[in-house]
């Protein structure tokens, strides 16, 4: 006699529990994939490992209300859901741990490089060059390219078609924005010589 060695097949339902034990199962799915994931996951992909028709952004609130109190937080990020660190947490772990890898570490004119990518978008290096009145050096460029906060964009329609670059997810999740919407107000950051200071 062969054993069936068949995948059972995932119970989304969960249709044998009792309804309170059945959104709490469903919370924990979520909080275990979540927690299995160093990138942001969608709606769409939590909606996999729960009923149909459920509501996946209830269960995200009932899960960051739980989460009250602790040391991590779930954070709505580039499209999908993450948990990260809360900030005051943030000397302790680098005390006991070596995150060195994870840091940015990016100097003062690094970051305001790639302020001037994520606003200006897609932007080549002269079009970078017309902003600081000098050249970007392309190992500034490589170093956010390999930290993935940069990306290369579509090609300028310029004589030559420079490359151009784009920030990418890990730049949001970096920063921890949800869309490049949620960039700061460019005017006000200019008012508060903010942009014009990094420039010079």
């Amino acid at each position: 006699m062969t054993k069936d060695r068949s995948k059972p097949e995932f119970d989304r339902e969960l249709s044998d529990l009792l309804p309170e034990l059945r959104w709490r199962e469903w919370m924990r799915r979520i909080e275990a994939v979540l927690f299995a994931t160093g990138s942001p996951v969608s709606r769409e992909d939590l909606a996999r490992v729960v009923g149909q028709g459920v509501s996946v952004d209830l269960l995200i609130d009932d899960l960051a209300a739980d989460l009250e109190g602790r040391a991590f937080e779930l954070a709505k990020v580039s499209g999908g859901w993450l948990f990260r660190t809360r900030v005051p947490y943030a000397s302790a772990i680098r005390a006991a741990a070596d995150v060195a890898e994870q840091l940015l570490d990016l100097a003062e004119f690094d970051i305001a490089v790639l302020a001037a990518i994520a606003y200006d978008q897609p932007v080549t290096r002269d079009g970078l060059k017309d902003i600081f009145g000098r050249d970007i050096s392309r190992d500034l460029i490589g170093r956010l390219h390999a930290r993935k906060l940069i990306a290369t964009g579509p090609r300028s329609p310029r004589p030559g078609a420079p490359y151009t670059y784009v920030t990418t997810e890990q730049f949001l999740v970096a920063f921890g924005l949800q869309s490049l919407r949620d960039l700061p107000d460019r005017e006000q950051m200019e008012d508060a010589g903010m942009i014009s200071a990094l420039r010079t």
